[in-house]
């Protein structure tokens, strides 16, 4: 329905990394103000037509878990983070459909500016071993840097998380198959499931800050609402194997960071 908006071709030699935007159909402002973004910053976007969980019956979801869900993370999931996981598994299957060996995987609530492509493709550079760099997080407790790229931002990794947010990160080709085969089948939610890289077997870094901001629209979720996660909580008995889930992957992510990358 947009894609007619965003048909310039990817990949020319001023720009260093394609840029994958998800975007569900009726979230139309958010792609007007990306689009105005682009434009004023000269940055060329392929849009990727998320899926919109809220607008699907839960008997039509495909690859989901519930069960180990439950188990894992004390609630049910929320039509909203339904839509965001597979939206985000669509995005890599189409970023690997294509002849890349990295990209960069957008969510359109974030800001764009004219130096982030530069800034990321430079924290790729200074973390060659890198499958995956998440560009914007929520939060950064016990960051342990490993390098420093030649833009001065500082890449490495954190003691306690999940971090939050995966509305930026650059992926490679080799990182992208990783994560379509080990989160093929949903049971946990996407930002979670995608910062475990020691279940994965693969190497993830962040930056010290973000490299882009959010945009206001951000305010306009779709995902859900504190009303929404509290109505989905389970019992607080049934939480215990959540609790333990948790406190098993917090050792398991204080190895990981420890280890030498």
């Amino acid at each position: 329905m947009y894609q007619a908006a965003l048909s310039e071709p990817l990949s020319t030699p001023a720009q260093p990394l394609p840029v994958y935007l998800i975007n569900i159909d009726r979230a139309t402002e958010r792609l007007a103000e990306i689009q105005r973004q682009s434009r004023e910053f000269g940055i060329e976007i392929e849009r990727v037509e998320g899926i919109d969980g809220t607008l699907l019956p839960q008997d039509r979801w495909i690859d989901v878990d519930h069960a180990r869900f439950q188990r894992r993370h004390g609630r049910l999931i929320l039509p909203g983070e339904y839509g965001c996981y597979r939206s985000h598994l669509v995005a890599l299957r189409q970023f690997l459909a294509s002849g890349h060996d990295s990209a960069i995987i957008i969510e359109d609530d974030i800001l764009l500016d004219g130096d982030f492509l530069e800034r990321a493709a430079a924290a790729k550079e200074a973390a060659p071993s890198a499958e995956l760099i998440k560009l914007v997080n929520h939060r950064w407790n016990g960051f342990r840097g490993f390098a420093r790229s030649g833009n001065g931002d500082m890449i490495g990794r954190c003691l306690f998380g999940p971090q939050g947010s995966t509305a930026c990160y650059l992926v490679t080709r080799r990182g992208a198959e990783k994560i379509v085969k080990s989160l093929a089948v949903m049971s946990l939610p996407w930002d979670v499931a995608v910062e475990r890289g020691w279940d994965m077997r693969l190497s993830i870094f962040t930056t010290r800050a973000n490299l882009i901001g959010f945009s206001p629209l951000q305010r306009t979720t779709m995902i859900g609402w504190r009303r929404d996660y509290r109505a989905a909580k389970s019992a607080a008995w049934r939480r215990l194997p959540a609790h333990i889930f948790r406190t098993l992957d917090f050792f398991r992510r204080i190895a990981y960071v420890l280890k030498t990358p």
